[in-house]
């Protein structure tokens, strides 16, 4: 048969048997819970809950050891190696360190399972006790993963403690407040060169600093048994990103975290050891925690880079120098909404920038694959696929290396348009997940065959998702045409509690008469009829105006986030008054772009942001994205301040997933507020 028929009829088969299994397949499916009264889904595949994908395990440092005996030889952990670092001074007088890395170096399972035995036995010398507590405050890197493992070998916990783990700058910084850490005794260093401002407290007495080097050395001349943690046992004290008030220390047993690792395990299809994983996200977030534990797990490398140095043009890189993901090469990665959406914004101006030709085969390739994955007979499947990804989509998949197979998608809601963007431009599928620091990150993920947007998935194998009713919002499972209601989520990855806060943890855990533990999220879902849950709303982030209409904060921020001019923004609702505000931290390529289409003139960014055609301009694209969306008028802000400077987790008005700290914001522009109101 000719091969051009083969690639026409071919998909359009494929096209009719999804169109027609995809509206019948059960992802999710009703049980029966105890507890209070609501609505519950659990994964259709899974009649009970899973607890350890690998028979045998119960906790993460048993399924360490068992996968560095069975992938003894093969790449671990790598990192790349330093070749320079410049300062380029721009032309405002600001400086910028560049960095020139070189190719990754790797350790072997074999090898960093003896760095973490040797590095266990030093902790043991050092005087920490099984049970005690241990802090590990550095960026992301090999060396936090090894300290981490050794912890669990003598089953030492990682939160607030007796000794700290740490890089040379973080060791600055703690030196700087030495007078409030009154219980520290010990400070290991990650790096090599400890910095001299870490003197004083050695020749005080108060702080025994050695560098890792040293304690691994130790721990090799005098090797100490494992004492290794039970299911049960406290792996980590992990604090909230603090996006919803003050950080809150979430107790993480061993087996709570497996839980989700394995769950994982279960969906992500084809996760083998040929696998590579980029790692950049913060490695003092449960997502990332997770997402490492699992890799290694199941016999994948770990290559480490940063999200300044991530692709060829961050931020950190040198010019005419290789990002992160150019040298690596991954197969697999995790990010969070925000670096996805800097993705796609990048692309689109690219392609945007170069216009004519480039730019119409870009928005027809498109607008054809848009066309496939929403079910469309006559999309572009098959050899018209093919012939998209080598022409047009090839050069966008090597931003990220060439070869992604998957991406996740955690920490905050990821828009429908960068979803559909990423699943085309980089031909890969990316899944997203919906959970909290308190259920481990685990409580629903999408399947890979699902490709839906604007939904999180269905359960985890090991969590029940449940809603129940919310009078006061309006929510109840019993609403048409899908259930609706708070969400709450029971399993084996919901944690024991608060850190030294009896009385949240009473207010948010629950156990039923069944033994079962619930967590209270305060977020509102309802169910799909395949079984997947949707956010659709926040308890806490739902504001009522002064005429009584009620407004949600972050379903709102969502929707006005699309507009091409806005970085970040924060919605304002004031109760006395009858309309919104909105602080918009405004992209600065995009807006100096549209002043040059305008001829306006300006002498620097700050003072672009106060022209009233500026502020005029952002607020038409402002309504234009919540037009779209469909937002109420009293939804959509009626004023708006312009900020020049980029929220950034330095400057604590966003996470290190950088989710809005709304509280924080407030406060540090209530003035600001005050004025869009008076105005």
């Amino acid at each position: 048969m000719n091969p051009y028929i083969v690639g026409i009829l071919v998909p359009l088969v494929i096209a009719f048997l999804y169109k027609n299994s995809k509206s019948t397949k059960k992802r999710g499916v009703p049980v029966d819970v105890g507890g209070e009264p609501g609505y519950a889904i659990r994964n259709a595949r899974f009649p009970t809950l899973l607890e350890t994908a690998w028979e045998g395990v119960s906790t993460l440092a048993q399924l360490f050891e068992m996968a560095c005996k069975k992938h003894g030889h093969k790449h671990l952990l790598g990192t790349r190696k330093l070749i320079s670092k410049d300062t380029e001074v721009s032309a405002d007088g600001r400086s910028f360190e560049k960095l020139h890395l070189g190719e990754y170096e790797w350790l072997t399972y074999g090898q960093v399972f003896e760095k973490v035995c040797n590095f266990a036995s030093g902790l043991a010398h050092l005087g920490t006790r099984s049970e005690e507590r241990v802090a590990i405050f550095a960026d992301t890197r090999a060396e936090w993963f090894i300290a981490l493992q050794g912890c669990f070998r003598r089953n030492v916990s990682v939160t607030e403690v007796t000794t700290v783990i740490c890089g040379a700058k973080e060791l600055k910084k703690l030196a700087e407040v030495s007078g409030q850490l009154e219980t520290v005794k010990c400070v290991i260093c990650l790096d090599d060169e400890i910095p001299s401002s870490a003197s004083e407290m050695v020749q005080s007495g108060r702080w025994r600093v050695v560098s890792i080097v040293d304690v691994e050395k130790l721990g090799r001349e005098n090797p100490v048994d494992a004492a290794l943690p039970l299911s049960a046992d406290v792996a980590v004290i992990m604090y909230t990103s603090g996006s919803t008030g003050q950080p809150k220390g979430v107790i993480m047993t061993h087996g709570n975290v497996l839980a989700v690792v394995s769950s994982v395990r279960t969906i992500v299809t084809g996760l083998e050891d040929k696998d590579v994983y980029l790692a950049f996200l913060p490695l003092a977030h449960i997502l990332e925690i997770a997402a490492e534990n699992l890799i290694a797990g199941v016999g994948s490398a770990i290559g480490y880079g940063t999200p300044m140095t991530l692709t060829d043009t961050s931020n950190k890189i040198k010019k005419g120098t290789k990002g992160d993901a150019t040298v690596l090469r991954p197969t697999v990665m995790a990010a969070v909404p925000a670096i996805l959406d800097r993705v796609q914004d990048g692309v689109w101006k690219k392609v945007d920038a170069k216009g004519g030709l480039t730019k119409k085969l870009f928005d027809f390739a498109y607008a054809r694959r848009i066309s496939a994955i929403n079910g469309s007979w006559f999309g572009a499947w098959g050899i018209e696929l093919l012939l998209w990804n080598f022409v047009v989509f090839r050069k966008v998949q090597a931003v990220l290396g060439g070869r992604i197979r998957f991406l996740l998608s955690g920490g905050a809601p990821l828009s429908g348009d960068t979803q559909r963007f990423i699943n085309i431009c980089l031909g890969a599928p990316i899944c997203q997940g919906y959970g909290l620091t308190e259920t481990c990150a685990g409580g629903t993920f999408s399947e890979v065959d699902d490709p839906s947007v604007g939904r999180v998935g269905n359960p985890v194998p090991c969590s029940y998702i449940k809603l129940i009713d919310w009078p006061e919002g309006g929510y109840l499972t019993s609403n048409s045409p899908m259930p609706r209601g708070e969400i709450v989520i029971g399993g084996p990855n919901v944690t024991v509690g608060y850190f030294k806060n009896e009385a949240k943890t009473k207010e948010v855990y629950k156990v039923d008469e069944r033994g079962m533990r619930w967590f209270y999220t305060g977020d509102v879902g309802q169910f799909h009829a395949d079984g997947c849950l949707e956010i659709i709303d926040r308890k806490k982030d739902i504001i009522k105006l002064q005429h009584g209409e009620y407004v949600s904060l972050g379903k709102v921020e969502a929707v006005l986030v699309a507009s091409p001019y806005v970085e970040n923004i924060m919605l304002h609702a004031d109760p006395f008054h009858s309309y919104c505000v909105a602080l918009v931290v405004v992209a600065q390529p995009a807006l100096k772009e549209l002043a040059s289409k305008k001829g306006i003139t300006f002498t620097d960014f700050a003072e672009l942001c106060e022209k009233e055609e500026i502020v005029k301009e952002l607020q038409a694209s402002l309504l234009k994205a919540a037009k779209a969306a469909r937002l109420e008028k009293f939804e959509i802000p009626a004023k708006i301040k312009l900020l020049s400077d980029p929220w950034t987790p330095e400057t604590g008005l966003v996470t290190a997933a950088l989710k809005l700290k709304r509280e924080a914001a407030r406060k540090a522009f209530s003035e600001e507020l005050s004025k869009l109101y008076q105005s």
